[in-house]
């Protein structure tokens, strides 16, 4: 009897959670510690009893006062922009526009938009870390890289690193794309440490089952004191689907851009490096290549 009783609990719980995150973003500050009282009832045996009541909920006015200003602003913004011109810019000054600078790393705000991962979330030995360089004017990405797989029995490779740009979120919430169909080149300034890397480009799948796609390309660093400035047509970046090439091939839809990341995954343990100065895009007017790779059909008719 105690046992069912425990399990609707538990039950009960898990709802009050999903409504209050159905909720965010507006009333979302309002219910900050909700969750955390809730979550609260759970403990490990040994631990202090909470005597709170999990039904008893410490509103956030302010909070939610200022998400909603917030997401108004943004709201504002983007009307302003769209008004304006594409991506905010003027349309003379968007046709003319050769390069632009999308990701600097200037202070700790511009890390702030860029997540660290690695096969530590499979149980693996990869350390990674992202800091700001010299007089915090590059990002430093760094750790060891180990190929020791973990011994859980199911796990058969490991040994990656990587970062990727967050999701742009808009007002309220709202997804949000980049827009690089003006440019046909990725433009970046790193130095590195000898090691190649894997650029990763995710873009907005139109069906569910295309969440898993990628387009990448490789990145040679050649080590050393000096910097390296890399352009890369967005032509040469094929289609790839965990971690596998796949046959039909497609151009990158430049118009729905959602993460850019970096991996390294060479197999090669011990210590690594990456410092990136900018991470941006050009118009070589000088390309004029379309796509780099043939494209099959899966059923050609004959």
């Amino acid at each position: 009897m105690a046992l069912s009783f425990k399990l609707l609990d538990s039950v009960f719980l898990s709802r009050r959670c999903h409504r209050q995150n159905a909720l965010h973003p507006l009333l979302g500050p309002l219910l900050t510690d909700c969750i955390s009282k809730l979550y609260s009832s759970y403990r490990r045996p040994g631990t202090s009893p909470d005597n709170t009541p999990p039904w008893k909920m410490n509103f956030s006015f302010e909070k939610g006062v200022d998400v909603i200003k917030k997401n108004f602003g943004l709201l504002k913004k983007e009307l302003v922009d769209h008004w304006k011109g594409p991506e905010g810019y003027h349309f003379d000054e968007y046709l003319l526009q050769q390069t632009r600078v999308v990701w600097e790393f200037r202070s700790q705000k511009d890390l702030d938009e860029w997540v660290v991962s690695s096969d530590a979330e499979i149980g693996g030995k990869s350390e990674t870390y992202l800091k700001l360089g010299k007089n915090n004017q590059t990002a430093l990405l760094y750790g060891t890289l180990s190929t020791e797989v973990p011994r859980d029995g199911e796990t058969r490779y490991s040994g990656y690193c990587s970062m990727k740009t967050k999701l742009p979120k808009g007002a309220f919430g709202t997804k949000k794309y980049y827009d690089w169909s003006n440019f046909n080149s990725l433009y970046l300034r790193i130095r590195g440490d000898g090691r190649p890397w894997m650029i990763n480009i995710y873009t907005n799948p139109y069906f569910s089952h295309q969440k898993d796609d990628l387009y990448n390309y490789f990145m040679f660093t050649r080590g050393g004191p000096y910097w390296q400035e890399i352009k890369i047509p967005f032509s040469k970046f094929f289609l790839s689907s965990r971690g596998r090439i796949q046959d039909e091939q497609y151009p990158l839809w430049l118009d729905k851009i959602s993460t850019v990341g970096f991996t390294l995954g060479d197999k090669a343990d011990g210590p690594f490096q990456l410092e990136i100065d900018f991470i941006g895009l050009l118009k070589d007017r000088a390309h004029t290549e379309e796509f780099a790779y043939e494209k099959y059909e899966k059923n050609p008719q004959a």
